[in-house]
């Protein structure tokens, strides 16, 4: 602290006395003391006042990637009837796991006793790498040479809400900030008429809830923000009848005056928050309407994809990813949940991927043509994966199923700085265990902040008396994933 001061603390704010004895305003102990808060308010005052809601950041070296599109799959699909393959599983079928797989392994609903069930899906070599793919996967199929399969995934959670908020957060329960919060406390927005963070749900939410794209403690300006793929992009973003644009700007202008006079006071980061969180709603009535216009794409760009503009739809929203990035979105969160597969798990991946495979293989295609796939990075995968045993539960109606399994599962990663092509990891014979590159979930998140040229080590904010990171105290870049 460069503020030579003999001074007492009032309430949680350490205050300058002059030799007069009467206090400084807290305003100076903001700008004139070397402390992180101070300089983050100001900073981000006029971050507020500026062309943008949050100016881009330095990373720490060269970045392979400018934005990131998350492809979440909640509910956990089933790795060993997509990715991958295991031949044995029908020499063994209906056998018990050896105790010596299971050892003190926690099972959510299945009994230990369980037997093994083959995959109902016949797999096939594809591309010039010849990855085996599950015959439900026929469009991913055709860009596999563009994509990095990790079959050796591991986390620290077997339910549903605390899974999915570690895979965003890095901490089982809620209140840290989620990675695309990260990303852009790192290294800011690139785009002046729309938010740093953008989520698009095809479906009802997900049980982790806005935890996985909030910012926790970081500076709210950094949280998620959840786009509709029809009608207003964001609710409440219009005006009401009887305010036009002009009146709009007048009244803005008065409130962000006053914001300034309050920030003036106390010296609250939130505030300047505040101030450029209008500002951008301001820009968001024309920018979103145009960005959700499907319409303006070629009618080859919408069969490509099977989007139908004006309607609500996994396919619209993977055309929207391409469009936020294509305009400087820095992270752009998909959710797409119904890869629960308790029971019948034949018809569950069929239903999902009959609706997610032709549009994620053309994004993949459509970034590519563009030259945009070098700058991006895609990330494919859910919470965890699947059990090897079948789930039968008459009680619960549910058959020839499969169980929440964290032990072993399998994403994918494509884009900028990745080697393509190759199949990373391996699990045994039953696909229970991985025994060979395991790769945890702090890895993955290490990895994709290297991409965007941020240690994650060194990405770090002080709260509560101590730095945290995404990465906890854990997590390494991994290696063999990057080109």
């Amino acid at each position: 602290m460069n503020c030579p001061v003999a001074g007492r603390i009032i309430g949680i704010v350490w205050v300058r006395e002059d030799k007069s004895g009467s206090l400084i305003r807290r305003r100076y102990f903001l700008e004139t003391c070397s402390l992180g808060l101070g300089a983050m308010a100001v900073s981000s005052l006029s971050r507020a006042e500026s062309d943008g809601p949050v100016q881009p950041g330095q990373p720490h070296y060269p970045p392979r990637v400018k934005s990131v599109i998350f492809l979440f799959m909640a509910g956990g699909p089933s790795q060993l009837d997509l990715f991958d393959h295991k031949p044995s599983l029908a020499k063994y079928e209906g056998q018990q796991v050896p105790d010596s797989v299971l050892a003190d392994q926690e099972l959510p609903f299945i009994e230990r006793d369980a037997a093994l069930m083959a995959s109902p899906m016949k797999f096939v070599r594809r591309g010039e790498c010849g990855a085996e793919l599950s015959e439900a996967l026929p469009h991913l199929g055709e860009v596999v040479d563009d994509i990095a399969i990790i079959k050796s995934v591991k986390t620290d959670a077997f339910n549903h809400a605390p899974a999915q908020i570690f895979a965003h957060t890095g901490h089982l329960q809620p209140g840290r900030p989620s990675i695309g919060s990260w990303v852009t406390y790192g290294l800011g927005s690139s785009s002046r008429d729309l938010p740093a963070f953008v989520v698009l749900d095809s479906g009802n939410g997900i049980s982790g809830g806005a935890a996985c794209w909030g910012s926790g403690f970081l500076p709210s300006v950094h949280q998620g923000v959840p786009f509709r793929s029809q009608g207003d992009p964001i609710l409440f973003a219009g005006n009401p009848p009887g305010i036009d644009r002009r009146l709009q700007r007048e009244t803005l202008d008065a409130l962000a005056k006053l914001n300034r006079r309050k920030f003036a006071i106390n010296g609250d980061p939130e505030i300047a928050t505040r101030i450029s969180a209008y500002e951008l709603a301001f820009r968001l009535q024309s920018s979103a309407p145009e960005l959700i216009d499907l319409a303006s794409e070629s009618k080859g760009t919408l069969e490509l994809y099977g989007a139908e503009p004006g309607k609500a739809s996994f396919a619209n929203n993977c055309l929207l990813a391409r469009r936020l990035v294509e305009r400087g979105v820095r992270f752009v969160e998909m959710l797409y949940t119904g890869w629960d597969h308790h029971s019948d798990v034949l018809g569950g991946i069929r239903k999902t991927c009959g609706v997610a495979d032709r549009p994620v293989a053309a994004l993949l295609k459509d970034l590519k043509q563009r030259g945009l796939l070098e700058e991006t990075l895609v990330v494919w995968g859910g919470e965890f994966g699947r059990t090897p045993m079948v789930e039968n539960n008459p009680a619960l109606g549910r058959s020839r199923g499969r169980d929440h399994h964290p032990n072993a599962f399998s994403m994918w990663i494509a884009g900028g700085g990745i080697k393509a092509g190759q199949t990373l990891g391996k699990t045994d014979e039953f696909g229970y265990h991985v025994v060979e590159d395991p790769v945890h979930v702090h890895d993955l998140q290490a990895t994709i902040l290297h991409l965007l040229g941020m240690d994650h080590e060194n990405l770090t904010f002080r709260h509560q008396g101590r730095d945290f990171r995404l990465t906890d105290v854990a997590g390494k870049v991994v290696k063999k994933l990057l080109a």
